[in-house]
């Protein structure tokens, strides 16, 4: 800030000088020298009372604590000139508070020029004031413009500034006819685009003494002359770098050329008029960062609470309704590893704008975090709320063509409703981001409203997952194993891992329940990890003890495949054990062969570690898959097996999946056979491998024990 004080320094008739809090000198202006006979250089560095003849560092110090105290003081002073003796002068002493750090600015002038000089001072500190408390731009460059009329009464001012598109906009004129300023708004700049124009065309001053005859006016002069107008100096108001912001221009009654009172009238007034519009942008500028998200330009989690808020307060003073809308999109990440981070927020920009085009004027959009968008829709009603969820729902399914690739994606859109579901915007929040969830969990491009047996859903997924951290981290989970039979031979072919838990106040939680909750919380990885290990070392253990287990089967999750270090982790492990990789099989779903790619599969099985596809014909089935790639078994769901003696249906995919598995030459293993009809099925299709309870349910490592050798 301090520098942009200083600006206007350097172009003033007074003598000036910045004082730190010690009285030291940190800067001067060109007028300074002539007064105190010093360069600017000598007299930075220097004490205050090298140059003012009636100051020592004792009386400093009792004037800086009289200022502090007043915030101005004015005494005549006597001027230490080097070489030169000394001359009379007024020094007005200021406060200034740049930046929390005090400072202080003596003006020096001589008394014959006090007039014109307190004025400019008095132009300059009343700007300067304005700035600092915040005035807006607008109030505060008309204020300026009548401050310079008062000034020099034959003057009457205009400010405009210049757009990016090079046209003009009149921001002051306070004196000016209004439809000549209107005729203005907008005017592209060139070189012979009157004063104003001319002066940003060429960013230096242009000077018409008569715009009768001028011919920089000739398309303007009709303009201007007919409300008495007749001379005109205008001169481009620079940024610090040097770069046009816009125009400070002075008009005449009578055919003339500016003194050198105007022109030193204007040169400060510029560089005022700069630092006023360069702390208007900076102002802007943090606005936006504090209110705004600086990828979409939509409003921030900040300002999204501040209107939610004010709708909140409106809805309920005239009892209308209000929706809140909580947009994800689905499969953000593929589409920004595929582009890169610049093309995923080309990506994120395109969905803010196509989908804030559908909203009203009165609705709030907000990007809330990575690929996640709310809406605030004041005066809406489920049927409003679902219509437009359904335009969202449609834009996000268009193609979006990006860097000469096409991408498809979808959104899953959670609704709560006000006051129905709850008065505050957090629990209203909360409740469209549960609703979201649950529609990204029913198979995505899909909308859901918030519902209180959706609230109980959520509220039991936490006691679960609560219970489970402590369960993972008391070792109260186990693992059960169930064993795999080769229908050719009737042995035993392997085991298939399976988590079990048993919870003091829970009791026994199925995994249907508590690993999706391992999926959502981010405990799947430590619980897979733990399972792998678990198994592995009880495969060690069996074979110890002189027990044939060919292998042994564990489930592993499509989050964990994207952990970058399971093919180490996995390797670690069978090193520990002792164990060849080939006594390993993971199983995936389909599901995660469609959202991964083939790079972690490939990696896990150059260790040597076989893969199978679970439950096979229950997700996306698809040939190319198995072919792109490494698989060495199917799993065929156990839903086909289940009526395979009453169900034709049934029968012909179950014999499908074995055909596939056979072309394939893959090892296909039928899950959940229970009976005789359903062997024998199998058997006369050639499935090779069988489990179900028909030969055992799961066991505990002590049991299957046990089991192994009753077998013998």
């Amino acid at each position: 800030m301090q520098d942009s004080f200083q600006l206007p320094v350097e172009q003033c008739a007074l003598g000036i000088l910045w004082l730190g809090a010690d009285g030291i000198i940190t800067h001067a202006n060109d007028a300074s020298m002539h007064l105190t006979g010093a360069t600017v250089e000598a007299m930075i560095g220097k004490p205050i009372w090298a140059y003012i003849v009636e100051l020592d560092s004792t009386a400093w110090k009792e004037l800086s604590k009289s200022v502090t105290a007043e915030k101005s003081k004015q005494l005549q002073v006597t001027i230490r000139m080097d070489n030169r003796g000394s001359a009379s002068a007024e020094a007005h002493f200021q406060l200034i508070d740049v930046g929390g750090s005090t400072r202080f600015a003596v003006f020096l002038q001589g008394i014959v020029t006090r007039v014109r000089t307190e004025e400019l001072f008095l132009l300059q500190h009343n700007l300067l004031v304005a700035v600092a408390r915040g005035e807006s731009l607008d109030k505060l460059l008309n204020q300026l413009c009548r401050d310079v009329e008062k000034i020099a009464p034959e003057l009457l001012c205009s400010i405009m500034l210049l757009d990016e598109q090079d046209r003009v906009h009149v921001v002051a004129a306070p004196s000016i006819p209004q439809s000549y300023a209107q005729a203005l708004e907008g005017a592209q700049i060139g070189p012979d685009a009157g004063s104003c124009g001319t002066a940003l065309y060429f960013n230096q001053p242009v000077e018409v003494s008569d715009i009768a005859t001028d011919p920089l006016w000739k398309n303007y002069r009709d303009m201007v002359l007919p409300i008495g107008l007749v001379a005109s100096w205008s001169s481009p108001i620079k940024s610090r770098d040097g770069g046009v912001l816009g125009t400070f221009a002075v008009y005449f009654r009578e055919p003339r050329e500016p003194s050198e009172f105007h022109k030193q009238l204007v040169a400060v007034c510029t560089h005022l008029t700069g630092i006023a519009i360069e702390r208007n942008e900076a102002d802007k500028k943090l606005h936006d960062l504090a209110f705004y998200d600086s990828l979409t330009g939509l409003p921030n989690r900040k300002l999204l609470r501040d209107r939610a808020a004010v709708a909140l307060a409106n809805a309920a003073h005239t009892g209308t309704q209000l929706a809140i809308l909580f947009v994800d999109l689905d499969r953000f990440k593929v589409i920004n590893d595929a582009l890169g981070h610049s093309g995923g927020d080309q990506f994120l920009r395109m969905m803010a704008e196509q989908f804030n085009n559908v909203v009203r004027q009165a609705d709030t959009m907000s990007r809330l975090g990575s690929d996640e968008f709310v809406l605030v829709l004041p005066l809406c009603d489920s049927l409003q709320a679902a219509h437009l969820a359904q335009r969202l729902l449609e834009i996000a399914a268009r193609p979006v063509r990006i860097e000469d690739r096409t991408f498809t994606s979808s959104a899953s859109i959670g609704i709560s409703l006000y006051p129905d579901d709850a008065t505050d915007f957090e629990s209203l929040l909360r409740y469209a981001d549960m609703a979201m969830h649950q529609s990204k969990s029913a198979g995505r491009s899909n909308y859901r409203f918030f519902s209180r047996e959706l609230n109980a859903s959520i509220q039991q997924s936490v006691v679960l997952e609560h219970a489970l951290r402590r369960a993972i981290a008391d070792h109260r989970l186990s693992v059960y194993y169930q064993p795999k039979i080769d229908l050719r031979h009737g042995t035993v072919y392997g085991v298939e891992a399976l988590a079990r838990w048993y919870d003091p106040e829970l009791g026994v939680v199925s995994p249907v329940r508590f690993i999706p909750v391992a999926e959502d919380c981010g405990l799947i990885g430590e619980l897979g990890n733990w399972v792998l290990d678990e198994a592995c070392r009880q495969l060690a253990q069996w074979r110890a003890d002189g027990l044939d287990v060919p292998s042994v089967a564990v489930n592993v999750s499509a989050r964990q495949l994207v952990q970058k270090d399971l093919p180490e982790t996995i390797a670690q492990i069978l090193q520990c054990y002792a164990l060849e990789p080939s006594s390993l099989i993971l199983e995936i779903t389909e599901s995660s062969m469609i959202q991964d790619d083939a790079q972690p599969l490939k990696a896990i099985h150059e260790l040597g570690v076989k893969l199978a596809v679970d439950d096979f014909g229950t997700g996306y089935s698809s040939l190319s898959y198995l072919k792109r790639f490494p698989v060495h078994e199917l799993k065929l769901d156990q839903s086909f097996v289940h009526h395979l003696a009453s169900n034709k249906d049934d029968r012909e995919l179950a014999s499908a999946v074995i055909n596939i598995g056979r072309a394939l030459h893959l090892t296909v293993v039928a899950e959940g056979v229970e009976n005789q009809d359903q062997l024998s099925f199998l058997h006369a299709q050639h499935c090779d491998v069988v489990q179900g309870y028909y030969y055992s349910p799961p066991l505990s490592a002590h049991d299957f024990h046990n089991w192994m050798l009753a077998r013998r």
